[in-house]
C-alpha cells in the first residue's frame, strides 16, 4: 500500500517537473522569436512607429480599402511585438528617418512621402506616374528592366526594408502599381518575416520585386518572388548595371 502510494506521488512530482520544463522551454522558445521579431522591424516594446498612408486616387484625404486591410495586418504585427502605432496621412509626414520605424504604404502617384523615399533611398527605381491611358502607365523601370502592369492579370510591387539615417530604425516600403499590390506585399512580410531575417541578418537592407498573380481572381494572396533587385534598385538610374 505505501509503495503504491509512493510511487504515484514519485509519477505526479515526475509529470509537474516535466510541465514545468517544458513549459519554461517553450517560454523561452516564445521570447527568443520575439527578440528576433523586435530586432528586424526595429520595435523594442511600448516602441512608437509610423504608418504612413497615401490617398485614394481622385479622393480627399480617403484611403483605399486594400490599404486599409494591410493597415490592419501591419498593426496586428505591430501589437504582437509590443509596440504602438501612429499613422499619419503622406503629406504631413515631415520628418527624417532612422529614429522610428516606418512603414510607408503606397506608390509614387498617390504618396509624396514614398516619392521621396524613392529619390533619396532608391535611386534606381523609376516608376512611370502618367494618368493618362497607355502601355506603360504605372510601369517601374528598375536598373535597365521594365515591369509594364497588366491590371488585374499581372501586377508589381515592392517589397523593400532599408535602414538610413540616425537611429537606425528600418523603413519599410510597400509601393504597388496598385492597391491590392499594396495589401499583398504586407501579407508577404507577415508570412514570410523570420525567413527574410535569417537571409538578410547581415545586409540588413533589402528590395524584393513581387508579382501579384490574377488578383481579380485570387485578390492579394497570390504573390510570386520575381527577384531581389537590391542592387539595381540602390543604384541611380543613370549609372545602374545591366
Amino acid at each position: 500500500m505505501y509503495e503504491d502510494l509512493l510511487n504515484i506521488a514519485l509519477g505526479v512530482i515526475a509529470t509537474g517537473v516535466s510541465a514545468a520544463l517544458g513549459w519554461l522551454a517553450r517560454t523561452a522558445l516564445w521570447r527568443r522569436r520575439l527578440r528576433r521579431q523586435q530586432a528586424f522591424f526595429g520595435l523594442p516594446g511600448n516602441a512608437e512607429c509610423l504608418l504612413v498612408v497615401n490617398r485614394e486616387a481622385g479622393s480627399e484625404g480617403a484611403v483605399h480599402r486594400f490599404d486599409v486591410f494591410a493597415l490592419l495586418e501591419l498593426a496586428a504585427l505591430i501589437k504582437d511585438c509590443g509596440a504602438h502605432a501612429r499613422i499619419v496621412q503622406h503629406d504631413v509626414a515631415h520628418q527624417g528617418f532612422g529614429e522610428r520605424t516606418e512603414f510607408c504604404l503606397g506608390g509614387p502617384y498617390s504618396n509624396r512621402r514614398m516619392e521621396a523615399h524613392l529619390r533619396t533611398l532608391l535611386p534606381g527605381v523609376v516608376v512611370n506616374t502618367d494618368t493618362e491611358p497607355g502601355p506603360e502607365r504605372g510601369a517601374f523601370r528598375i536598373g535597365s528592366e521594365l515591369y509594364p502592369m497588366e491590371a488585374g492579370t499581372a501586377e508589381y510591387v515592392l517589397l523593400a526594408r532599408l535602414t538610413a539615417g540616425e537611429g537606425g530604425r528600418p523603413v519599410f516600403l510597400f509601393c504597388g502599381q496598385r492597391a491590392i499590390t499594396n495589401q499583398a506585399a504586407t501579407r508577404y512580410l507577415v508570412r514570410h518575416h523570420e525567413k527574410l531575417a535569417r537571409k538578410y541578418v547581415r545586409e540588413g537592407s533589402f528590395v524584393l520585386l513581387l508579382k501579384v498573380v490574377n488578383s481579380q481572381a485570387y485578390g492579394p494572396d497570390v504573390v510570386e518572388l520575381v527577384a531581389d533587385v537590391t542592387r539595381a534598385a540602390r543604384t541611380p538610374a543613370e549609372r545602374a548595371e545591366v
